[in-house]
């Protein structure tokens, strides 16, 4: 099976996502000014940012064939070889009849400790019309919508499956082959409907977090009051447009979600070294600059993906399992040096005493570093590296003295420092 991201039954969504997402040569921020060399890196666990909710991906049964048990443990397992995803994306099919080819993986990525979210790309088809844009819902249908979203739910429980949230429409303005909203119609449910709904609502999941989508939302306390995760893809999104200062405003007791995404393509291989590194970047903008609290990726199992259809890591499922195997659900992203030299990337976390680094460098040449964590003592620092001829590889442990020490980054590599 064909999905809207692939060749064939909707060329067009590729096209455009290849050509929004080819720019592996993103622009640094202006505010990430590259200092000298051996600048310290400086963690303060004082200064926390936001609580991080997990890293995961997309299974969708109907697309393409589900993970294999194997696979599923591949995913969701926290060992040796495996991915550490603690966030695991459904569909919820227009036709009920495909619900029942979501629930083994569900099932198993529960009992793993992940959360489970749900998108719907369409209603059921008597649900919709004909506009002059596309499809749309029906608005004499929203009720019967929300209903329709409920039972999914209530079809998840009953197979021990408790969803976390329901998104009201995925891409709701990139809906070529699937439903399309307008700001206005997406606010107009979220503030008649989405409060019927019975578990957490996410919405708008704008294929490239175009604001537009979202303000509406924002703006308004009583549509803002029945929605629980403000959700974004980030196809093409540029680096000026990852913060979102009227979420920091007026989203007080909300959650911020990075619901999907591919980077940097869909056309190489995930294995491409040093170009897998494009992700590890991605992922530190995301969680530094867009101060998200997931990050979720398209397909778990594909070419590009995390991981490779012969159900081993790939390299870019390395850099995001540099994040997802030791930062887990509920840790905190804390204040870090983001950028000490130009193409090396910093991103801290805490969980109690326990601080976590990922240090990426893009360079050609290795880099060495003086950390200095904040209020630290002594410890052993243990670490993990990926580069051309590793992957999540352990690795040499230096020794933190009074809450200093020093570390080289090798070029062109992800390394993960977790001080206990």
């Amino acid at each position: 099976m064909r999905h809207p991201n692939e060749p064939a039954t909707a060329k067009a969504k590729l096209k455009r996502r290849s050509l929004i997402t080819a720019g592996a040569a993103l622009p640094v921020l202006a505010a990430a000014t590259p200092a000298a060399a051996q600048t310290t890196i400086t963690v303060e666990p004082g200064t926390v940012q936001q609580t991080i909710q997990g890293f995961g991906g997309m299974n969708h049964s109907v697309w393409i064939a589900d993970l294999t048990a194997a696979q599923r443990d591949t995913a969701f397992g926290n060992g040796s070889g495996q991915l550490g995803f603690s966030i695991l994306r459904i569909p919820v099919h227009e036709d009920r009849a495909n619900w029942s080819r979501e629930v083994a993986t569900a099932q198993r990525a529960v009992a793993l400790g992940a959360k489970v979210f749900a998108s719907p790309w369409n209603p059921p088809a008597h649900m919709t019309e004909t506009f002059s844009g596309g499809k749309r819902l029906r608005y004499d249908m929203y009720d019967d919508y929300v209903q329709h979203l409920n039972d999914f739910d209530q079809f998840m429980a009953s197979n021990g499956v408790d969803l976390y949230g329901i998104s009201v429409q995925n891409e709701p303005d990139y809906a070529h082959d699937w439903t399309a909203w307008t700001p206005q119609e997406m606010l107009r449910f979220c503030r008649e409907n989405a409060g019927s709904i019975g578990t957490r609502v996410i919405a708008p999941e704008s294929f490239q977090y175009r604001k537009n989508m979202s303000d509406p939302i924002l703006n308004d306390p009583q549509a803002l009051g029945n929605v629980d995760i403000i959700g974004a893809h980030l196809y093409g999104t540029q680096n000026a447009d990852f913060p979102y200062p009227l979420f920091q405003q007026k989203g007080g007791g909300k959650e911020l979600w990075m619901t999907e995404v591919y980077h940097p393509n869909s056309s190489d291989s995930a294995d491409l070294w040093p170009g897998a590194l494009d992700t590890g970047e991605h992922i530190h903008r995301a969680l530094v600059y867009g101060r998200f609290q997931t990050y979720v990726w398209w397909y778990i199992r594909r070419s590009y993906g995390p991981m490779r259809e012969d159900g081993q890591i790939s390299k870019r499922g390395a850099n995001m399992a540099h994040f997802s195997k030791w930062v887990r659900p509920g840790y905190q992203r804390i204040t870090a040096t983001a950028n000490p030299q130009a193409n090396v990337y910093i991103t801290a976390f805490k969980s109690g005493a326990r601080i976590v680094i990922v240090a990426i460098n893009k360079n050609t040449a290795a880099a060495y570093f003086p950390f200095t964590v904040q209020g630290g003592g002594n410890a052993t620092v243990s670490t993990w590296l990926t580069d051309a001829s590793n992957t999540l590889a352990a690795y040499s442990s230096p020794t933190m003295t009074n809450g200093s020490f020093g570390a080289q980054l090798p070029a062109r590599s992800i390394r993960t420092f977790v001080i206990n």
